[in-house]
């Protein structure tokens, strides 16, 4: 088969800096669609949401207009962060939303899931995982990419990301007490608030505990490298992986 879209990958500095594996099993899950042509630009780097978290715009909006420069000429864009989509999608317009380049980029850039699901149309997962998996929502993938329902807002939405993982041939997908709360990284926040920080991760790992969890998985690294650590020091009986890493097919 011919490509027929020619898809932009973005690498979060996250990834690219401490979780290579995951770009590479984002790699490897999308060269399976035949019509794919799958593209990695050099020349990328962060997306600026350190900066615009902190404040410092001004700072972030050079890194705006390189992104639009770099993924502007793609059909797609697919970034396995949904933090990092949501910057670009929901908060350019702050900072390059003049930029005419922009309505139609922010139109195709794409959490990898969601990608996998709404533009690729995949219903089914054909890759075996066999393990009890927690799934642990992340707050910018749910909230404002909407990949799925929330509870503070009273208002039916598909889950793109569990509904997804529940396709995968033998995993088992355990039931969290708060499913949809937030594990305390909040980027700069766990560096300003560590102490809530820490008790929040704490809380999210019990729950995972309780429910049976052998894996603990989310959309976006930062989280998971929060949970993680906390963990670790705690030396619980928890692995930690991205969605890509269990599409991919890779072991815990």
């Amino acid at each position: 088969m011919t490509p027929s879209m020619r898809v932009g990958l973005f690498i979060p500095c996250y990834i690219d800096q401490f979780y290579p594996q995951v770009g590479l099993a984002t790699v490897r899950i999308l060269e399976q669609f035949d019509e794919l042509q799958l593209e990695y630009p050099q020349a990328q780097t962060c997306c600026g949401q350190p900066m615009a978290n902190t404040g410092c715009t001004d700072d972030a909006r050079p890194l705006a207009y390189r992104f639009l420069d770099i993924f502007s000429e793609f059909d797609h864009v697919v970034s396995p962060s949904g933090s990092c989509v949501s910057m670009v999608r929901n908060h350019y317009g702050h900072l390059v939303g003049g930029d005419r380049r922009f309505p139609s980029l922010a139109s195709k850039v794409w959490e990898l899931t969601e990608f996998l699901v709404k533009v690729l149309g995949v219903q089914r997962w054909q890759t075996p995982f066999p393990h009890r998996v927690g799934l642990h929502q992340s707050c910018h993938g749910l909230r404002e990419l909407r990949l799925g329902a929330c509870s503070e807002r009273a208002m039916p939405q598909p889950n793109v990301v569990r509904g997804l993982l529940e396709t995968v041939p033998e995993i088992e997908l355990v039931e969290l007490q708060r499913a949809d709360e937030c594990c305390g990284f909040g980027g700069t926040f766990a560096v300003a608030e560590e102490g809530v920080s820490v008790l929040m991760g704490a809380d999210r790992l019990e729950d995972h505990l309780q429910a049976g969890a052998e894996v603990v998985t989310a959309t976006d690294t930062s989280c998971l490298m929060h949970l993680e650590g906390l963990a670790r020091r705690r030396k619980l009986p928890l692995r930690f992986m991205h969605i890509a890493e269990i599409l991919a097919g890779e072991t815990p």
